[in-house]
């Protein structure tokens, strides 16, 4: 007994030494944190693979009208994660954003869910795929499902970059000496349950969508979510709540208009110690001759009115400090590289079509159980987190015995077999497609159904290769970005790299339109028509493994550049001094 007394009078006297702002937060807010995270996940994960089918029975849209909507949705929700990282870090903090976001995503699924079960939403049910001769959507329920996925969209930016840094804010306490394991582990277990909402949504919540049909298909993730904004609410009272502050993005916008503003400075009159420094303990002590015009925007004209007594700017609009100016060049400089993932995310995006292809097909795995049309990315899920767990366990440590160097391949090598896989995966695409066209059109099978005889396992080997070119590339290029970026931004790696999968929607959206527009001048069939046996699927799979073979020499083409311009010449060769003027 006197043991336990004195182990825990040790224990309430290393709480009094705590921090009182630690007297919150901690492991009890994390059941609360990674449920809403997980939840929100496996409910709007649920919705994707199934969608366009969806929009084409029910909506009675065109398959590029679909497509192009779920592109463009897709998009909208990568693109507002930078929205939300900017109004959380500068205006309302991460727990009112996180909140914003899940209530605004219960919001969308249930206007969605609504459309399953009241008439007037949708237009008059059509049993067929000749798209012309079915009702189309007026502009009031087409009206509804866009608000529907807007809402969606906007809860998933919100939701998406803040989650993880609201989680890490609970457990980061510097004076704990195993803080770095525990943030580890909480990076490991927070990204460990993302995985298993993929799964559970590309198996579970599609099944239950083919077997139970859309009403209960689409209720299911609404109440998940409602269970998901309950969780994060409850946890309320217990949660560390950060304070907004300034944010990178104003921090940007503030050097491009301070170097707008003083264009008629000549670089070649300024001396060293002209330029302004923000901190004395800063790790970056020099500018750069690349985009030479940004340098102007942290040289003080005026001390007298340019820096307060404080050492701070009077006007950071105005001036700048050199951290925010190499900040911004680290960022444009890194822009070219990580542009060369936007076509290895199209690659991945094309399960729209892929969903079509194997309900057409024979998904049989034993005589009585048959896999959705819309689960078969569940292979690109494995095959992503086998490989990362070989690589992680096997391969690196057999690399480091043999060469004497400890780490893995180096970021760019992987970035550049992704890309090669990419384009492996598009090539095998179109062969798949053309061979399942043609057993369609000898078999006489125009019409849409599940009629071919030919099994969609065949399929599988694509997603493999699709789940490791993103195991390659896109890992390749968060570790990539994070050695190029200052330590300072390295919370923004994140938000760049969802910009990427942004702009691959848009992307994606216009070349599915085009292609549609092009092929289908003068009274053609469109490669991408409704009936997918009468179109030129494969067609458009060839053209998409043309691009991402040029992207492929796009890349090459950075990396010569890149290596080349590897050691940048300081400006005038000064060791600026860390010290404000």
């Amino acid at each position: 007994m006197a043991i336990i007394e004195e182990e825990e009078e040790e224990e309430e006297s290393l709480l009094d030494h705590l921090p009182k702002t630690y007297t919150k937060g901690g492991l009890k807010t994390m059941p609360f944190i990674i449920v809403n995270e997980t939840l929100e996940k496996v409910a709007s994960y649920g919705l994707q693979p199934n969608m366009v089918i969806y929009l084409m029975k029910v909506y009675n849209l065109e398959i590029v009208t679909a497509t192009s909507l779920l592109s463009m949705w897709s998009a909208l929700s990568h693109g507002l994660a930078l929205l939300g990282a900017f109004v959380s870090d500068s205006f309302l903090g991460r727990f009112t954003v996180v909140a914003i976001g899940s209530i605004s995503s219960l919001f969308g699924m249930t206007i969605l869910w609504l459309t399953t079960m009241v008439p007037q939403l949708r237009p008059s049910r059509c049993d067929h795929f000749e798209i012309n001769e079915c009702n189309r959507p007026t502009p009031a329920q087409l009206l509804v499902l866009l608000f529907s996925f807007g809402t969606i969209a906007l809860g998933a930016g919100f939701v998406r970059p803040c989650s993880i840094a609201f989680g890490a804010d609970q457990l980061d306490n510097k004076e704990n000496p195993n803080n770095k394991r525990i943030m580890e582990s909480y990076f490991n277990w927070y990204y460990a349950t993302i995985g298993m909402s993929t799964l559970v949504a590309t198996t579970l919540i599609v099944y239950i969508q083919d077997a139970f049909g859309w009403r209960i298909g689409f209720g299911i993730p609404a109440i998940l979510l409602f269970f998901s904004v309950s969780a994060f609410l409850l946890g309320s009272s217990m949660y560390i709540k950060v304070s907004a502050s300034e944010s990178l993005f104003t921090g940007f916008f503030q050097v491009l208009v301070a170097s707008v503003r003083k264009k008629n400075i000549d670089l070649h009159s300024v001396n060293c110690e002209d330029y302004y420094h923000q901190s004395s303990d800063s790790e970056i002590q020099a500018l750069t001759s690349s985009f030479r015009c940004l340098n102007k925007s942290c040289i003080i004209e005026d001390p007298e009115r340019d820096i307060n007594p404080d050492g701070f700017a009077s006007n950071p609009w105005r001036l700048c400090s050199v951290e925010q100016v190499v900040s911004l060049k680290s960022l444009l400089r890194v822009v070219p590289m990580w542009s060369s993932n936007i076509m290895v995310q199209l690659s991945l995006n094309q399960f729209s079509f892929a969903t079509l292809q194997t309900k057409t097909m024979d998904r049989h795995i034993f005589s009585d159980f048959e896999i959705p049309a819309g689960s078969f990315s569940v292979f690109m899920v494995i095959t992503l987190v086998i490989w990362i767990a070989f690589y992680d366990r096997a391969l690196v440590p057999i690399k480091t015995r043999y060469t004497g160097q400890p780490g893995g391949l180096s970021p760019v090598l992987r970035m550049g077999i992704g890309l090669g896989l990419s384009a492996a995966a598009m090539v095998l695409s179109a062969i798949t497609e053309g061979i399942r066209r043609g057993i369609a059109i000898d078999q006489k099978e125009p019409q849409y159904g599940p009629n071919i005889n030919m099994s969609a396992m065949w399929f599988v080997p694509q997603y493999v290769l699709l789940g490791l070119a993103d195991a390659f590339n896109a890992i390749g290029l968060v570790e990539f970005l994070y050695s190029e970026l200052p330590k300072s931004m390295s919370s923004f790696v994140v938000a760049i790299f969802t910009l990427g999968m942004s702009v691959s929607g848009f992307f994606g959206s216009v070349l599915v339109n085009v292609v549609d527009i092009v092929t289908s001048y003068g009274g053609g069939v469109s490669w991408l028509s409704s009936n997918i046996n009468n179109g030129h699927l494969d067609y458009y799979y060839w053209l998409l493994a043309f691009l991402n073979v040029v992207n492929f020499l796009y890349f090459l083409l950075i990396i010569c550049r890149y290596n080349g311009h590897e050691q940048e010449v300081k400006e005038k060769q000064c060791e600026y001094s860390t010290q404000r003027t």
